[in-house]
Formats: C-alpha cells, sequence, structure tokens
C-alpha cells in the first residue's frame, strides 16, 4: 500500500494509463482479427482493406509504447505474406 503521497498520485497515474493502454491493445488485436476473417473468408479486396488498417493501428500502438517495434512489424509481415498469399 503507498504512504507518501507522491506513491499515491502514482498509483493514479498508473491505473489510468493502464486502461489507456488496454484500451490502444484491444484495438490493435481487433485490427488483427479482422484481417484474419477475412482471409478466412477468402475474400481478398477486404483483407487487403482490413491489412491497411490492421497495419495503421498497429504502428501507431508502437509509437506510443504499447508493443515493441519489432514485435509489430513482425506481426504485420506475417499479416501480409498471408494476405499476398491469398491474392495470387
Amino acid at each position: 500500500m503507498a504512504n507518501t503521497k507522491s506513491a499515491k498520485k502514482a498509483n493514479r497515474v498508473i491505473g489510468r494509463r493502464t486502461a489507456v493502454n488496454k484500451a490502444r491493445r484491444t484495438g490493435m488485436r481487433s485490427s488483427w482479427r479482422k484481417v484474419e476473417e477475412a482471409i478466412a473468408s477468402g475474400d481478398a479486396k477486404a483483407a487487403q482493406e482490413a491489412l491497411r488498417a490492421a497495419e495503421s493501428a498497429t504502428m501507431r500502438s508502437v509509437s506510443k509504447g504499447v508493443v515493441h517495434k519489432n514485435t509489430a512489424s513482425r506481426k504485420v509481415s506475417r499479416l501480409t505474406s498471408r494476405v499476398s498469399a491469398l491474392s495470387k
């Protein structure tokens, strides 16, 4: 339990930041899921559009510090290769 005034404030700030980061992470994962669903349905055009949105959301999360740059790049790369294979 926090005893000092600054520690109590730090706990409040951590709580707010956690909520913001959780919302960003959820949105990012939802965008990945939309790409997966478009791939599963076999719709190349929808998958391409979902991929663009997913890449944007993922890199935005990187800039906010939610996920590491390499993790995001790996995920986007794997999704891109799957969408590319779908359109061939």
